[in-house]
């Protein structure tokens, strides 16, 4: 029976990280071309961690017993009385709003399925940030994958860089400008690949939980959306207000973003490598799919062949060869 609940938990994984992954790159590119007033994506990402710092809060309280006493009592514990630790979050949670607010640049520019796929960048940032913080080694497979990753996304970019398609207003939407998207995707992938191998490295040999975890990055996330709020958006939101241009599709979109992460958290632990890759290529096909019929997306031959080989690629880096291979190569 145990058995049988754990193969069925692998194809709710499945599903969910598809789900997840297509969905909010086909939501977010909807929200910025969409006809209407164009919310500020800035609000969007700060109350994006205003919506996971309450459900994380609600998911320790429930860890908890469903007590608030015990609640306020691993809150002080593990937060308050460990300044320096949560200090140590500083670093990703800043790096996380100004990631999330690139990835809105991103897809105001870019149509959903280029997103996808460049997106998948943050693989190639994330390998170089592991050599070179945590000191790991790449074997040969994984740098051959990294390559080819290059050279899908490099394919998909110049597929969509006619003169006919390189600049343009989407009827619905703002002008848009391929290379600005291209240009915030790639940053966005820097800063994941930095922050993901930064808390790896900060969460070596601790026993706080994951949703304890997003408590202090939301908490000290807040503060630092607030400030690009102010920063960026002052003008609009002191003559239109805060939440100007927020309909249910947006507040739809915040939780979507908000809680996304916080489901893949909770079952990537059913997920190995090879289901991860699945549900990355299944994620890119329905983004390509839907693209077509939602936004006339015009799919051509070099895009799908960039597109086979991006998702070729993620197979290939997440591969592990069997131990006995190395074992006869030491040998040799």
């Amino acid at each position: 029976m145990e058995l049988k609940n754990s193969e069925n938990m692998k194809y709710i994984s499945l599903v969910t990280l598809t789900v997840q992954n297509a969905a909010l790159g086909l939501s977010m590119r909807y929200a910025r071309t969409r006809v209407g007033d164009m919310f500020l994506s800035s609000t969007a990402v700060l109350m994006s961690e205003l919506v996971k710092l309450i459900s994380c809060l609600w998911l320790v309280y429930h860890e908890e017993g469903n007590s608030l006493m015990k609640l306020k009592e691993a809150i002080n514990i593990q937060i308050i009385k460990q300044p320096l630790d949560t200090l140590k979050v500083c670093v990703p949670s800043m790096i996380y709003v100004v990631q999330n607010n690139l990835l809105y640049v991103a897809a105001s520019h870019l149509d959903a399925a280029t997103y996808q796929v460049t997106y998948q960048l943050k693989i190639l940032t994330a390998a170089l940030f592991t050599v070179a913080i945590l000191k790991r080694q790449l074997i040969a497979t994984q740098w051959t994958a990294l390559v080819v990753l290059l050279v899908g996304v490099a394919m998909v970019q110049l597929a969509q860089t006619e003169p006919e398609k390189s600049d343009k207003t989407v009827p619905s939407g703002p002008e848009q400008h391929r290379w600005v998207g291209f240009s915030a995707a790639l940053s966005a992938c820097v800063l994941s690949g930095f922050a993901g191998i930064y808390f790896e490295k900060i969460l070596k040999g601790s026993n706080v939980s994951v949703w304890m975890r997003n408590i202090q990055l939301s908490f000290l996330s807040l503060p630092f959306g607030l400030f690009t709020c102010l920063l960026y958006d002052w003008s609009t939101i002191s003559s239109q207000g805060f939440f100007f241009g927020y309909d249910a599709f947006i507040w739809y979109l915040v939780t979507l973003q908000a809680t996304g992460g916080l489901l893949v958290a909770m079952v990537v632990k059913y997920a190995d490598n090879i289901l991860k890759g699945f549900a990355t290529s299944l994620a890119i096909i329905l983004s390509c799919v839907l693209s077509i019929y939602l936004f006339d997306f015009n799919l051509t031959l070099q895009f799908s062949l960039g597109t086979l080989l991006v998702m070729g690629s993620v197979f290939l880096y997440s591969y592990t060869p069997p131990k006995n291979v190395h074992a006869q190569a030491d040998k040799i």
